[in-house]
């Protein structure tokens, strides 16, 4: 099995699943305390829950507030529903983004989705068009998931400024890739896009920013914000992974860099979507004319790829992605998505793309 689909989710780190084991804690152990309890097993899980939260935090900038949650789409619902005024987004944004628009509308608020460009970059003018003072809040990603596309979060951030609105990033697929330096209010991660455990994530608010209304009552924990009884083996694993991210990003960045030549390379005839220079590259989204992905897909069934979004995997609909970048239907459905990263090699991008196109090549036959 070759795995080629990082932006859905990746491996879990060594170091992560030990930092876990040590909190999953059995009956005999010292280590399954509630973090919230006052007693020295509590307080024993509660500092392994403030050291993930620090190691979490050092990726992201100074003098915020890491709030740790269920994951990035809870953080994103958080903001988009408990932070006041209009709300302005884009039309590649995840379903987590998008997907709000009934909730914030039914709270009286407008949503208004605006295109981008043709490469998938935030389109500034038709931001700078649409913004008002009625705008409470700007949500844009930082890379795309689908197409790996880079916006120009200042740009935007400025823009946002200009009116006094709050900016919402979604950094799930740039947290633990590439640094997130930017000043944004609220920041949305997600443990197990950055070789962390899934079903962890957190929002980052900045110190001066107004924290957004709860989503979830009950105990108060996480300042009022997100009640419920953390996990310390969770914590611990996405503050591992972010610990590994931290120290190895100059040498990863590298790797990804030189896995990137090797598969454009590779597949040098076949269409990119998306800008070439704007972009993570540990995501390479290519069409080819004619292709039946499904059937690609089943031919290949040792590699795990993508024709889409994860979320959207199964659905039968065309991407919403590639069709707001301008893609006709056919196009975007002889789309596929590989995504690598640090437990890819070199050889398993050579073996895959060769298989790849092997089998597109029997579809012309």
């Amino acid at each position: 099995m070759i795995y080629l689909d990082y932006q859905a989710t990746t491996p879990l780190a060594p170091e992560a699943r030990e930092a876990m084991l040590r909190w999953l804690g059995g009956p005999d152990s010292d280590t399954f305390g509630n973090p919230h309890s006052p007693h020295r097993m509590g307080r024993m899980a509660a500092a392994a829950v403030e050291t993930a939260r620090e190691r979490v935090a050092a990726l992201l900038p100074e003098g915020g507030q890491v709030v740790f949650t269920s994951g990035a789409t809870e953080a994103i619902n958080m903001v988009l529903l408990g932070t006041p005024g209009d709300v302005i987004t884009f039309a590649t944004e995840h379903a987590a983004v998008l997907d709000c628009q009934r909730a914030v509308e039914a709270q009286g608020r407008r949503f208004t989705v605006l295109p981008v460009t043709p490469d998938g970059r935030a389109d500034l003018d038709a931001l700078q068009a649409a913004i008002t003072p009625q705008t409470g809040l700007v949500a844009v990603m930082a890379i795309n998931n689908e197409i790996g596309v880079r916006n120009p979060l200042g740009a935007v951030v400025a823009c946002a400024r200009q009116v006094g609105a709050r900016v919402l990033v979604d950094a799930v697929q740039a947290y633990g890739r590439v640094p997130v330096e930017v000043a944004a209010d609220y920041i949305a991660v997600s443990g197990h896009k950055c070789h962390g455990p899934k079903g962890i994530g957190a929002l980052w608010i900045a110190g001066d920013a107004r924290p957004p209304l709860a989503l979830v009552h009950g105990g108060g924990q996480e300042a009022s914000l997100r009640s419920g009884t953390l996990s310390p083996a969770l914590c611990a694993g996405f503050g591992a992974a972010a610990q590994l991210a931290e120290e190895s990003f100059s040498e990863q960045l590298f790797h990804v860099e030189h896995l990137w030549n090797v598969a454009r390379n590779a597949f040098a005839d076949w269409e990119l979507n998306g800008s070439a220079v704007d972009r993570w590259k540990g995501n390479l989204n290519i069409r080819r004319e004619g292709l039946d992905v499904a059937r690609l897909m089943s031919d290949c069934r040792q590699i795990m790829f993508s024709a889409g979004s994860a979320c959207a995997s199964g659905s039968g609909r065309t991407s919403h992605v590639l069709k707001a970048i301008g893609l006709t239907n056919a196009q975007a459905k002889s789309s596929i998505r590989l995504g690598f990263g640090r437990y890819t090699t070199a050889q398993d991008i050579e073996t895959a793309a060769a298989l790849i196109i092997a089998a597109a090549r029997e579809q012309s036959l």
